[in-house]
């Protein structure tokens, strides 16, 4: 059994639907679970927000938070997590947003960094991963796989 599956498994014990409101990742984790063939199960609405403007309206992210702590923040995946649950009215939400190259990188924020939110039934956790600057689809895929493992341990 692949990771998307036993996501989707672990859901579907629980009750438990969820939403993605995702930006460098461009919906390639909705699409893993839309691999799965009991998605339509646990998978209602999600979102690719990749424009701020995305990220206010889908996401309920609001406009302080971006300009106090940018796109790429755990403050925003925070929102986006949380924001993109109370949406698409799901148990889970995740947020992803990163930088995943080959530019838009700073010194703070170099390519490869991917911020992440968790929302399980209102209660939301964040992280920072760093997975360094192993190209813009590397960098997708190991975000995707990051969230497959992070939802896994944490439902």
């Amino acid at each position: 059994m692949n990771k998307q599956e036993k996501v989707v498994k672990l859901l579907i014990e629980k009750g438990y639907t969820i939403s993605f409101a995702e930006s460098c990742t461009g919906g390639k984790a909705a699409a893993a679970i839309v691999d799965v063939a009991d998605a339509s199960k646990v998978l209602n609405a999600s979102f690719v927000t990749y424009a701020n403007e995305a990220k206010e309206r889908f996401a309920n992210v609001s406009k302080d938070t971006l300009e106090k702590h940018g796109a790429v923040s755990e403050e925003t995946a925070y929102e986006m997590a949380s924001g993109v649950a109370k949406t698409a009215g799901a148990n889970v939400g995740v947020g992803i947003t990163g930088i995943a190259g080959p530019t838009g990188g700073t010194k703070e924020k170099p390519v490869g960094t991917v911020c992440f939110g968790y929302s399980i039934n209102g209660t939301v956790k964040t992280e920072t991963v760093y997975f360094g600057n192993l190209g813009r689809n590397n960098v997708r895929n190991k975000s995707v796989e990051h969230v497959m493992d992070m939802l896994i341990e944490m439902i």
